[in-house]
């Protein structure tokens, strides 16, 4: 599991670049990362967007591991957003079935009409298959939109 650390060192550079004191134009970025290693793997993908004095940031990250004892899966999320003025919310959902691990995270952050937001979903399933995605965008009024997306599989 040696992407795990690259993983969240990216997810922290993502959450970092967002902050809400930014008063440039609209900008948005996201990354992922996705790695095997003998029975073992790991992904995820993060993604920040600020626009005004908005910001959104929201992160996932799953894994699955074969071993002699059994298979063990785990997903995780994180999600922030702020607004110097206006109104911020976050929210993170962990699902669970018989088949999949999912987490699913969401930050918005809205000053009359600048806005920036940020969406992961990661899954997870019990038959080893790992996904992830983000989707980051921010607006400010007189701008055009960004928009970033990443996706791993």
């Amino acid at each position: 599991m040696r992407s795990l650390p690259m993983t969240l060192i990216a997810g922290a550079f993502a959450l970092a670049s967002s902050g809400a004191w930014a008063q440039q134009g609209p900008s948005a970025s996201t990354v992922g990362s996705k790695a095997t290693t003998n029975g073992s793997s790991t992904i995820g993908t993060a993604g920040s967007a600020a626009a005004g004095g908005t910001s959104a940031s929201t992160i996932g990250l799953g894994a699955n591991s074969t071993g002699k004892a059994g298979t063990s899966s785990a997903v995780s999320g994180a999600g922030s957003a702020a607004a110097v003025k206006g109104k911020a919310t976050s929210n993170i959902k962990i699902r669970e079935n018989p088949q999949i691990l999912r987490s699913q995270s969401t930050a918005k952050a809205q000053d009359g009409g600048t806005w920036s937001k940020s969406a992961t979903n990661t899954k997870v399933q019990h038959d080893g298959d790992l996904t992830s995605r983000t989707r980051s965008m921010s607006h400010m009024q007189g701008s055009k939109p960004a928009m970033s997306k990443t996706r791993m599989r």
